[in-house]
């Protein structure tokens, strides 16, 4: 990259997405008007704070804010209500005002903590979303959509709250753990077949250089999937439509993540296997092109990636999928019919749906 990309997301307002390495060195120069601000929460864990907290109260305070961290634990099991209490008495503590700032700075779980908590805190206070990971810099910072979990299904308690911008810093994702970056691959497959068949081109040309974190090759998907998100999020902000896409391997996935406590998978590995499902699925009921499936196993398993070993009765997963939020007279599949054309379908018959699952066994 020999610049910082910046990407438009024509929501009302509109916020930039930046991409470029180095830029929570650059912070100050890079985000938006921040008028009447005066405090920003800095929403965090104690891992990423220790890396890159530092820089980042720096740039905010260059801004003229005062800053307070508000640490918060790791991990899909800490997306719960108790945790946003948790920020709601810190907030309260630091007096943050409806003219303040949250500003969330690691993966998808702060963006949704935080994006939650900013969404409700005095009915609404602005937020940046400063992602760490793959993941979160490739899809779950942009977009808006903030939530927590219930033990009954994943992201059941949310709002839609759209960042006041988001800053993709391409040198964080180098200190990632291995399993980390290998998820977050797993997310941006999933932009190849719906939308981009040139992010597929891209990783099966040279696995292990996105598995070994090559910037070049990170900065190339993170580029395409944020592009991809962008123009489907600018089309239809709250999911009536063309955004439930982005769900490809995720009504699958979610279900995985549900059964298994949320310790058994990282979100990309569930997202992974769910899209071995649904290919298989698309295969079966006609709607893929044939081979899509092996194409699926083929790409995932060089990065890494789970493409069967399920341990999970397919009648419970059944039982999960039908409290999926996008469920509408009956369970919805994504599908895909070659890559970068993806559709919506209607509830399949049951029994194939719990045949592909024991497929995966």
């Amino acid at each position: 990259m020999t610049g910082p990309v910046r990407i438009a997301v024509g929501v009302a307002p509109p916020y930039d997405v930046v991409i470029a390495p180095g830029l929570l060195d650059e912070l100050a120069a890079v985000l938006p008007p921040l008028p009447h601000a005066r405090r920003a929460a800095l929403v965090t864990t104690g891992d990423v704070r220790a890396l890159y907290a530092d820089r980042v109260t720096a740039g905010l305070r260059a801004r003229g804010l005062g800053v307070e961290s508000v640490i918060v634990p790791d991990g899909e099991e800490a997306k719960t209500l108790a945790t946003v209490t948790t920020v709601y008495h810190r907030l309260a503590a630091m007096r943050l005002g409806r003219d303040d700032v949250v500003v969330a700075l690691g993966g998808g779980v702060i963006g949704d903590l935080a994006g939650f908590a900013a969404a409700t805190w005095n009915r609404g206070v602005a937020v940046v979303q400063l992602p760490t990971t793959l993941l979160a810099q490739v899809d779950a910072a942009i977009g808006g959509k903030t939530g927590v979990n219930l033990a009954e299904g994943k992201n059941l308690v949310g709002a839609f709250h759209q960042p006041l911008a988001v800053v993709a810093d391409i040198i964080a994702l180098a200190s990632l753990p291995a399993r980390e970056l290998r998820a977050g691959l797993g997310e941006a497959v999933k932009y190849g077949f719906i939308a981009d068949p040139a992010v597929l081109d891209l990783l099966e040309r040279d696995p292990k250089a996105a598995v070994a974190g090559d910037p070049e090759v990170l900065g190339a998907v993170v580029q395409r999937g944020v592009a991809v998100k962008a123009r489907i999020v600018a089309a239809d902000e709250r999911e009536a439509g063309e955004r439930a896409l982005l769900n490809y391997g995720h009504t699958f996935g979610h279900a995985f993540e549900v059964l298994t406590g949320y310790g058994t998978y990282r979100h990309g590995e569930a997202v992974a296997l769910g899209m071995v499902a649904a290919a298989r699925l698309g295969e079966r009921l006609g709607v893929s092109e044939p081979g899509l499936t092996d194409r699926t196993v083929g790409l995932l398993a060089p990065l890494g990636l789970p493409t069967g070993g399920l341990r999970l009765d397919p009648a419970a997963v059944w039982e999960v999928l039908g409290r999926d939020k996008k469920a509408r007279d009956g369970v919805r599949f994504v599908l895909c019919r070659t890559p970068g054309d993806a559709c919506l379908v209607g509830q399949p018959d049951r029994r194939l749906v719990e045949e592909v699952l024991r497929s995966l066994l």
